[in-house]
């Protein structure tokens, strides 16, 4: 097997986009006034140990207003560097799709209206995704471009307990399948890092869940962050986290990217909590200088995308 191409060692979203669109698009955060089946009661309290959902909200979503008015402030805050590109609403904020079936075709509605909004992205869990509201959003996937990012987070149930995420590895592929089977572009979402998890296992999962009918990866480190459970139980026991460093994380990514499925598009690696947010590891490195830093070392590595990939899983995800 080949690299991917000779410019690039690796699927990117901004490819994937390509396969999709004549011309440039940008996701566009939505706060749709969501809330969590895993605070709410639904399924849990209290929330995921890491989450605090302010850390990855922009500026634009945070001062209220309805769904129309947040897309034309992502508009008018985008559209100085890119003119005339369109865009994708990106139902960030908490859980997209946990509302009644006629609440999701209101908000979604609302954001589609704008001329210039090419299409929804949907972040999401696993087991907030009815059949109903599937098979809504695979009858509009059939005239606009429909995407649902899931939160799998981890392939090891027992992480997955710990950090009382409230859904096993089950509902993840159960909810991937689903999708596919309708037509929808499906996204994965881990988190390299969480307590209990080995090096190993972290490889191993993101190459099961690539085996999975997903169209798109999202990886990024574990990050401790103010005002959730997680940056407690750091201050009372940081020996119990093992936090890479920089240059220990790029090697895990490099190892990633040689044994997920060739024809996946990895779309990001890092994530970068505001400073003022953030409790550990303080890297200071955005997205696309670690972008930078991963062509280099798998040039240095001479290898690429899905070189090891095995399509026969060699581990259980389950303890």
């Amino acid at each position: 097997m080949e690299p991917m191409t000779r410019e690039r060692r690796f699927r990117d979203y901004a490819a994937f986009t390509k396969t999709i669109f004549d011309g440039r698009v940008q996701k566009l955060s939505i706060d749709g006034g969501f809330s969590c089946p895993n605070r709410d009661g639904t399924r849990g309290v209290g929330g995921c140990s890491f989450c605090n959902n302010r850390s990855f909200t922009p500026a634009y979503c945070r001062e209220g207003g309805g769904i129309a008015r947040q897309v034309e402030e992502g508009i008018r805050f985008f559209g100085a560097k890119y003119g005339g590109q369109r865009y994708l609403a990106y139902f960030q904020s908490y859980t997209g799709t946990h509302a009644p079936l006629s609440t999701l075709r209101e908000r979604y509605g609302e954001a589609l209206a704008h001329p210039r909004v090419a299409g929804l992205v949907v972040a999401t869990r696993p087991d907030a995704v009815t059949d109903e509201a599937l098979d809504y959003l695979g009858q509009l996937a059939r005239e606009r471009h429909v995407c649902l990012e899931f939160g799998v987070e981890s392939t090891r149930d027992d992480v997955l307990a710990a950090v009382n995420r409230g859904h096993g590895v089950a509902e993840s592929e159960r909810a991937v399948r689903e999708c596919a089977r309708r037509g929808i572009f499906v996204g994965v979402h881990l988190i390299l890092g969480l307590p209990g998890e080995r090096r190993e296992e972290m490889v191993e999962g993101a190459a099961l869940v690539s085996r999975w009918p997903v169209h798109l990866v999202k990886l990024h480190q574990l990050q401790v962050v103010e005002g959730t459970r997680m940056a407690d139980e750091y201050r009372r026991q940081p020996g119990k986290f093992a936090l890479y460093s920089l240059e220990e994380y790029l090697e895990l990514v490099v190892d990633i990217v040689e044994r997920v499925r060739p024809d996946v598009f990895l779309e990001r690696f890092v994530n970068q909590t505001p400073a003022g947010m953030l409790v550990a590891p303080r890297w200071g490195v955005k997205n696309f200088e670690f972008t930078a830093m991963l062509e280099r070392r798998l040039e240095e590595r001479d290898t690429w995308q899905g070189r090891f990939f095995n399509r026969a899983p060699s581990f259980s995800h389950t303890p």
